[in-house]
């Protein structure tokens, strides 16, 4: 089981951001905090006569009394901006579509609501009275454990339905009733279809990182679930990122949604430092090391595109000294969650993995993010930095590309409208972006190799082609006649059926009554007229 985190919804709160909009009539601004130490400051861009302006505390948001002791136990007092606007339309009911960036506490914007919600009512066997649906073990671990937290002081129960976990251990869990279900789509349905699972009285459905549900083709089995639903439901989309796919999909699951916008989406937090280097790809692993040393890093992440770079790289920099571990969706559950372990409690200070992990790790105080490749989607680049400069602490994002990856960063800058500053690597050279003009033609050697024997033989082709007599022009065939059905009229004792055997009396000769379904045919043939032959 995983440790503890500090959660990525509820526990990180980053500026600057934009206001809350004002539900209360006490409210003027909201302005996102620092959620490491209970009263902590974080840097912002807002003029100094905002300073004095009164900000929107937990306790203005409807919540319980065992809520609110559970939230100041853990040194929150004011929300962030999704968290203020989202919480009090979920207790009123109204179905939501949440858009804001990685770290600004999406997580505890539904968390909070729902355990008001289900304090008031116990739940039935087999019966899960909430679903929430993630993409990825470890994102689903880490609601688990922050419903543990926020529901400290509440008699709730969940149940995790993740794959790896054993299926028996699970439906015990879920035939003594549970409140809460976080599960992935996949594990989920197999429940499902094994009899241990019934949904007609979740009236609650929670869809997180819903663009990376559509990223990794969990759309279908969304669709299915949904239809299991009670048509009578409340339903909650949240997401970093809200594509034009996404916010269509919402729109068959989502009822007169209310939509909270928080930041510009896909927008990169000013506690993140960004740089670029284009080397060549054979450069690339001396490159990140001679990164590594001269940042001095102390904790890190590391992202590549594939699998196999993945363990590729690890063992690299194994080779070099480094204490480093790997990530990715082929291990086994229990291997990553004890490789997650050891990189929380600093046993491994560097850790390579793919995107399996890019939103489902949450480590705090992370100093750097390494993109060993650029992503092949620019939203990918957002959560994958976003894991450094969180909780308005500082953080660097250092990004290696070849010269033929200049579209990868164009999508990238596009997407968050910030151009990316070169790096300067001592020993390494800052290259100039290679276009299409300038990539090796795969053809031209090609030519080149055959055009002299072409040019040689050319006198023998025409030679040949002089020599051959003309070929004559085929008629044009009619189309075949319709299939028809077999009415076995007799011709000179025998009916005239298409090869390989004919018909006798019902039966074809040589294979009695079981005749390959193959050789059956289907029509007649037209009589032959003997004087064409």
């Amino acid at each position: 089981m995983a440790a503890p985190s500090s959660a990525e919804a509820e526990e990180e709160q980053v500026a600057p951001a934009k206001p809350v909009r004002r539900r209360r009539k006490t409210v003027k601004k909201a302005e996102p905090e620092t959620v490491e130490a209970p009263v902590q400051e974080t840097a912002t861009d807002e003029p100094e006569s905002n300073e004095t302006e009164e900000r929107i505390r937990f306790s203005d948001l409807g919540l319980s009394e065992p809520i609110l002791k559970a939230v100041t136990e853990m040194g929150y007092t004011h929300p962030t901006p999704i968290q203020a606007q989202a919480v009090p339309e979920i207790l009123a009911g109204h179905d939501v579509l949440g858009v804001a960036q990685t770290g600004t506490g999406k997580t505890a914007s539904f968390t909070l609501p729902m355990l008001e919600k289900l304090s008031k009512s116990r739940a039935r066997a087999r019966m899960p009275r909430s679903l929430i649906l993630e993409p990825t073990r470890e994102l689903a671990l880490q609601v688990a454990e922050n419903f543990k937290q926020y529901g400290a002081h509440l008699r709730l129960t969940h149940a995790l339905l993740i794959g790896g976990g054993k299926m028996n251990e699970q439906r015990e869990l879920l035939n003594r009733g549970v409140d809460v279900l976080i599960a992935t789509p996949g594990r989920l349905l197999d429940m499902f279809e094994r009899g241990g699972l019934l949904m007609t009285q979740t009236d609650l459905l929670v869809i997180d990182e819903a663009d990376r549900m559509l990223d990794m083709g969990f759309i279908p089995d969304i669709e299915r679930i949904v239809g299991l639903l009670p048509r009578r439901r409340q339903t909650l989309f949240f997401s970093a990122t809200m594509a034009p796919e996404i916010r269509r999909l919402g729109d068959n699951f989502l009822n007169s949604p209310k939509e909270i916008t928080v930041a510009r989406q896909s927008s990169i937090t000013s506690t993140i430092t960004e740089g670029l280097l284009v080397v060549e790809k054979k450069d690339k692993n001396r490159a990140l090391c001679a990164l590594l040393r001269q940042d001095g890093v102390r904790n890190a992440i590391i992202f590549c595109n594939r699998k196999r770079d993945v363990d590729m790289l690890e063992r690299y920099l194994t080779r070099q000294k480094f204490s480093v571990g790997h990530l990715h969706g082929d291990l086994t559950q229990d291997l990553r969650f004890e490789t997650l372990e050891r990189f929380r409690t600093g046993d491994i200070q560097i850790l390579v993995c793919s995107d399996v992990a890019a939103r489902g790790i949450d480590i705090g105080g992370l100093s750097h993010v390494f993109n060993y490749d650029l992503p092949f989607n620019a939203e990918d680049y957002v959560h994958r930095i976003g894991r450094t400069g969180r909780a308005g602490k500082e953080g660097k994002a250092y990004s290696l590309a070849t010269p033929d990856e200049q579209k990868l960063l164009e999508a990238v800058e596009t997407l968050t409208g910030k151009t990316i500053n070169p790096l300067t690597i001592k020993g390494f050279r800052q290259l100039e972006w290679r276009g299409d003009e300038d990539a090796p033609s795969a053809a031209a050697p090609t030519e080149a190799k055959d055009r002299p024997q072409d040019s040689g033989n050319k006198k023998t082709a025409d030679a040949k082609a002089e020599n051959r007599p003309a070929r004559k022009k085929q008629p044009e065939r009619d189309p075949l006649p319709e299939a028809r059905k077999h009415d076995h009229k007799q011709r000179s004792g025998r009916a005239e059926l298409l090869p390989p055997v004919p018909e006798k009396n019902g039966i074809q000769d040589g294979f009695g009554e079981n005749v390959p379904a193959f050789m059956k045919v289907s029509f007649l043939p037209e009589p032959r007229d003997p004087s064409e032959s």
